[in-house]
């Protein structure tokens, strides 16, 4: 189908284009470099997009990759193509910023299954010429990880520094860290947790059922016909996000105030804040993501176990590594609640692996992670560069 050049482009536009050929950087690998997948299948040929920021040292021992979260994408730490807002992470990873760029070479891709550049649904199938939707194979955290894998190698890059991330992006840290401990030298896994347990998935569940519940998804082929599952997907995006907020910041946040007028109107229009703010990013979300792609990452969310890849024990997941680890929680995080972060501590310490752990004071809930909370910045700070000793790197404020 070809655009129409008589309008400006259109959000929607964008979404797709960068789907296929993003602004990012992008490693392709021919059908005969297939990655392998834990559904049994090989894929390829298939992409992998990324940004990079920094110099690699002459040793190429000072890349440090991070993992986003559900939502985000590979602009970490620079201008989204699609909605033009700075890096998701820009107060975390830049120079002179806790992940500093004057000193290390920090990697972002869009994940496996991801809609900005990584292949995924709306990727095109080269078998029908058009996207795949629900015919690409379901895809598990370890297949991202995989695909992340792939990349370092296409960048010549044997070991990684660090690989640090949040909710989803923590569970890929844990994968790396489980997965390539040799690659691994120091690992930050943020509110993450190392299953998915079954409120996670149920609240997953309501948000791809009011997907495909949506007409217009048209059992997942909707760009084929020209369609746009914009109400399901918003849905799944307001649903979702009461799961990253505690109920102490909704009522600091909003309370019952009404908005824009005075008395309740006794009908269904948004006669509260937080009703009118819910809406809100449900329609703001539809014009960066791809539906069927919010399918894709759920279903991997929910499919993560990493004990069940080590015969049921979480601690032979990290049996004999050298890993340096911190672990990471928020008071106020109900979806990955603390006890999640001590289950894999407890792990860690089983495999005597290096593990320092903190939970960080926060009424911001789960995206937290994501938000100013100044002693996050300082713990990381402060784990990279022990890390940074350690590795016989100058950290940050020191001379090489």
């Amino acid at each position: 189908m070809s655009a129409d050049t008589s309008r400006p482009a259109t959000p929607e536009d964008l979404k797709a284009s960068e789907a296929v050929s993003p602004s990012s950087k992008l490693a392709r690998f021919p059908a005969e470099e297939p990655l392998e997948l834990d559904a049994g299948v090989r894929l390829g040929p298939w992409q992998i997009a990324y940004e990079t920021y920094g110099e690699l040292n002459a040793e190429k021992s000072n890349a440090v990759i991070v993992c986003h979260a559900l939502t985000g994408d590979q602009y970490v730490a620079s201008t989204n193509p699609v909605t033009g807002k700075p890096g998701w992470w820009s107060q975390m990873v830049g120079p002179g910023k806790p992940i500093d760029t004057n000193h290390y070479f920090v990697i972002c891709s869009n994940v496996l299954g991801g809609c900005l550049g990584t292949t995924g649904p709306a990727s095109i199938n080269p078998e029908t010429g058009q996207a795949y939707g629900l015919a690409l194979p379901v895809i598990t955290i370890r297949d991202m990880v995989r695909a992340q894998a792939r990349l370092v190698d296409h960048l010549g890059i044997d070991t990684l520094f660090a690989v640090i991330g949040g909710s989803m992006g923590g569970m890929q840290v844990l994968q790396w860290a489980a997965s390539y401990p040799e690659r691994v030298f120091s690992a930050v896994p943020i509110a993450a947790a190392a299953r998915h347990t079954s409120q996670n998935i149920a609240f997953h569940e309501v948000g791809r059922q009011a997907i495909m519940a949506d007409p217009n998804w048209c059992g997942g082929s909707y760009l084929q016909q020209g369609q746009r599952p914009t109400k399901g997907l918003a849905v799944a995006r307001m649903a979702a996000h009461v799961t990253y907020m505690s109920d102490e910041s909704l009522h600091q946040k909003f309370g019952r105030n009404l908005q824009d007028r005075d008395n309740v109107t006794f009908g269904f229009d948004a006669d509260f804040q937080i009703e009118s703010y819910l809406r809100h990013q449900g329609m703001t979300f539809v014009d960066r993501f791809d539906a069927n792609s919010y399918l894709y990452v759920t279903r991997a969310m929910d499919y993560f176990d990493l004990a069940h890849q080590f015969g049921g024990s979480l601690a032979n997941a990290f049996k004999g590594t050298k890993t340096r680890f911190c672990v990471m929680s928020f008071t106020s995080d109900w979806l990955f609640p603390t006890s999640e972060s001590r289950r894999v501590v407890k792990a860690l310490n089983a495999a005597a692996a290096n593990v320092s752990f903190v939970e960080i004071e926060s009424d911001r809930g789960h995206d937290s992670f994501l938000l100013d909370v100044p002693e996050m910045f300082q713990t990381i700070s402060g784990f990279i560069t022990g890390a940074a000793h350690a590795r016989g790197l100058p950290a940050p404020g020191e001379e090489a």
